[in-house]
Formats: structure tokens, C-alpha cells, sequence
């Protein structure tokens, strides 16, 4: 058995897919860490290609080598929920102005999406962890 690498920094981040650069927030949090912020962009970016213009959560792990991995995550809820529904933001007022509708078939399709990273132990349960964040951003959920 291979000794462990040493873990000195764990950096969560988030990025617009495939679309990584130098600039903040890599640069600036990468950099601070002394990581190869081009090896990181690369792989990221090539990751990530394929999701347009989502916004991607990634959990960076550094060593005490400089070396690092990366995990990343689905798309946040409201980012899913903003896009299915078509709106620019949430309510300011969510008891109070509603601002958009979505169907149960929107909702389940998220739920499905961000099943792997949510605490559900079903389907139904992650519909239901999807529409609660859905009508604290104003967001009608129709049965």
C-alpha cells in the first residue's frame, strides 16, 4: 500500500463551464495555494466542455507537493430552476410574488439531474428537496 499524499488545502470554488481562465476566481484562489493554475484550467475546461453555460461547483484538493485533484459537481438548484423556468432571478418576495411556474415533470427532471449530490434517498424525496427551493425563489410548482 502507497503512503497517502499529505491533504493541505481543500478550495471550493465556482466556474462557469469550460470556460476557466486565469483571471478570478481561479487565478486568484489557485494561486495563493501555489498551484499550476494551467494544469487546472486545461483539465477543467476540457471536463467540462459540454455543459454550455452552466455554472459548475468544483471541490479542489491540494497536497503538500503542489499536486491537486479535482471533483466537479452538478449545477447549483437555482441555477437549474432559473433556467427551466426562464427567469433572470428569484423573488425578492418569494411568499408573496410569485415569478414563474414549473411543471412536476421540470421538477423531477432536475431532481434526477442533481440526485448524485443531493441527500435523498429517492426520487420523490429529491423532487421535494428541488420544489422547496424552488418556492423560496417565488417559483409556483403546479401538481
Amino acid at each position: 500500500m502507497k503512503p497517502t499524499k499529505k491533504v493541505t488545502a481543500k478550495i471550493k470554488i465556482r466556474v462557469p463551464a469550460g470556460k476557466a481562465t486565469p483571471a478570478p476566481p481561479v487565478g486568484s484562489v489557485l494561486g495563493q495555494h501555489g498551484l499550476n493554475m494551467m494544469d487546472f484550467i486545461n483539465a477543467f475546461n476540457e471536463q467540462t466542455r459540454d455543459l454550455g453555460d452552466q455554472i459548475v461547483p468544483v471541490e479542489v484538493t491540494v497536497f503538500e507537493d503542489k499536486s491537486f485533484t479535482f471533483v466537479t459537481k452538478t449545477p447549483p438548484a437555482a441555477d437549474l430552476i432559473r433556467k427551466a423556468a426562464g427567469i433572470e432571478k428569484g423573488s425578492g418576495v418569494p411568499h408573496k410574488e410569485k415569478v414563474a411556474n414549473l411543471t412536476r415533470q421540470q421538477v423531477a427532471d432536475i431532481a434526477a439531474q442533481k440526485m448524485p449530490n443531493l441527500s435523498a434517498n429517492d426520487p420523490a424525496a429529491a423532487a421535494k428537496i428541488i420544489a422547496g427551493t424552488a418556492r423560496s425563489m417565488g417559483v409556483t410548482v403546479d401538481d
